[in-house]
């Protein structure tokens, strides 16, 4: 069938607002909205700028805003989406570069500032590798599901009207360090996300959770670090070692 592809077309270097422009695209059962995207650059406007990558669910660089909910083009088929019109717009909440191109940046510093590394002070065991077990993983499996794709956060009304707030991202990735059994700096990432900025600003709409392609339930891993972090300062907590954490630029 044929259907309308609708994207706004904006330079931030020359436009003060978008302009919507419509495309027709021939689509399969099969095609996804990344493919219907492909075909306009490719076949109709090679000046359609958007990001893509791996076409498989697994990069996150393909977030939009398809018809009115965040998701990822490339595993969102037209014909699922039940409409003859489809709109595609750049992730709500981030600065656009051009058309469907956000700026990553400040979405990135804010995970930076998660310590979003495993660090220890335990010796490397003899044979060379820090296991754990089925229990210990399956805690921290379902946050480590996180592509980065920025879904959560863009879908969040909180981190639309503050800025500062590190968002349901950042805040999950904490979230899979503080809980991974093999990790030391636990203290120094509670430290960091229990202020206005990290999880006591979540109101907990659950919009982030609801619009992750992966399934992350982000909400529930931000309750659970504040959870965290009050057992933690009732003395009740594991206290681990102490870490210095980076500033946000």
């Amino acid at each position: 069938m044929n259907v309308r592809i609708r994207v706004p077309r904006f330079n931030a270097e020359t436009d003060a607002t978008p302009k919507f422009q419509e495309y027709t695209v021939t689509v399969t059962p099969q095609t996804t909205v990344l493919d219907a995207l492909n075909s306009i650059r490719s076949e109709q406007d090679g000046t359609l700028a958007f990001r893509r990558s791996c076409r498989s669910g697994m990069c996150g660089s393909c977030g939009m805003l398809i018809n009115g909910r965040n998701r990822l083009a490339c595993n969102t088929r037209v014909v699922d989406l039940n409409n003859h019109e489809v709109s595609v717009n750049p992730l709500p909440g981030f600065p656009v570069i051009r058309d469907l191109v956000v700026d990553w940046d400040p979405f990135f510093a804010k995970d930076a500032v998660m310590l979003p590394y495993l660090v220890t002070d335990q010796p490397v065991p003899a044979e060379g590798e820090r296991l754990q077990s089925r229990y210990d993983y399956e805690r921290i499996d379902n946050a480590a599901r996180c592509i980065q794709c920025g879904c959560c956060s863009s879908a969040c009304p909180v981190q639309w009207s503050n800025g500062d707030y590190y968002g349901p991202a950042a805040l999950t990735r904490a979230y899979r360090f503080v809980e991974d059994s093999r990790d030391t700096a636990v203290r120094a990432r509670l430290d960091i996300v229990g202020t206005e900025t990290g999880v006591w600003r979540c109101h907990t709409i659950f919009n982030c959770t609801s619009d992750c392609p992966k399934g992350v339930l982000n909400t529930e891993n931000i309750q659970a670090l504040k959870r965290k972090i009050m057992l933690t300062r009732l003395g009740l907590g594991s206290i681990a070692v102490k870490v210095h954490a980076p500033e946000l630029a």
